[in-house]
């Protein structure tokens, strides 16, 4: 496959574009895919595979395919929501700590220091049991954990462009802080946020699979992959693979995200295949 420049991409990043934009259109139109509702239980628990249930029902007797695709609407897009606010409010400190430099960079790198310093499932879980379990305080919650990560390569990257000529020259045209920002120095760091937005959005979606499979992620009825692996793992014992099916595309999601992260990384290196 070849872009319109008529540089090649990988089959791997091919793979990765299919599997995204599949994931996206899933997550879009769960209402009109879903053979049944997100909370309907539809017969018995844990009945197996086959009939009008594809995959069975869960612990409770709703569909499991329902459940695969409303999850897909609510995993992937409270992780993206998280991922959103992490990425503007990290790259939007980050610019600026790099820009402005002298006390005001200092504090705010010593603060994101000491974020970075606590393990971020521990502080998650502490937060999460302090604050309650809802959707915005998840979202709050890991946006501000992930959003040091974002300071960090968004400070770092711009520093090596404040010192430019190009923005000296600027700087003494009396252009202000956020023009140098927008016009300079954006423009110039571009690729490693945007690999980075594919990573970090890969952290996000994992740490709040995580939180679920726990019980202080997604809260039930409300349809999520890690909470249908914790109410459906009793299955395993008996050779019953469905709890794997929400695991598996929890890692398929993963594994093509960095496919095309590592595509883009790779083109903007200026590397030869």
């Amino acid at each position: 496959m070849r872009l319109y420049n008529g540089a090649s991409v990988p089959p791997t990043a091919v793979f990765g574009i299919i599997v995204i934009v599949l994931y996206a259109l899933i997550a879009i139109f769960a209402g009109q895919l879903a053979p049944f509702a997100e909370t309907e239980i539809v017969g018995m628990e844990f009945e197996p595979p086959g009939g009008a249930y594809l995959l069975g029902t869960d612990n409770l007797g709703r569909d499991m395919l329902s459940r695969l695709i409303w999850g897909a609407r609510n995993s992937i897009g409270i992780a993206l929501a998280t991922t959103g606010i992490a990425f503007f409010s990290g790259a939007l400190l980050g610019l600026f700590a790099a820009v402005v430099g002298g006390w005001a960079d200092q504090i705010l790198s010593r603060l994101v220091d000491m974020l970075i310093s606590i393990p971020s499932l521990l502080f998650a879980l502490l937060l999460l049991s302090i604050f309650g379990t809802s959707i915005l305080t998840l979202i709050l919650v890991i946006a501000t954990l992930e959003m040091t990560r974002v300071f960090r390569l968004s400070r770092a990257v711009a520093m090596d462009v404040v010192v430019m000529d190009f923005v000296e020259a600027a700087r003494l045209r009396g252009e202000g802080m956020w023009w140098l920002i927008r016009r300079e120095i954006l423009p110039n760091i571009m690729a490693p946020l945007v690999a980075e937005f594919g990573l970090r959005f890969c952290f996000v979606f994992l740490a709040i699979s995580a939180l679920s499979f726990l019980g202080l992620g997604i809260q039930p009825p409300t349809a999520d992959w890690g909470s249908m692996v914790r109410d459906n793992a009793a299955l395993i014992t008996f050779g019953d693979i469905t709890p794997l099916l929400p695991a598996a595309a929890i890692a398929l999601l993963t594994v093509a995200i960095n496919f095309v992260v590592d595509w883009m990384l790779h083109r903007t290196s200026g590397l030869k295949d």
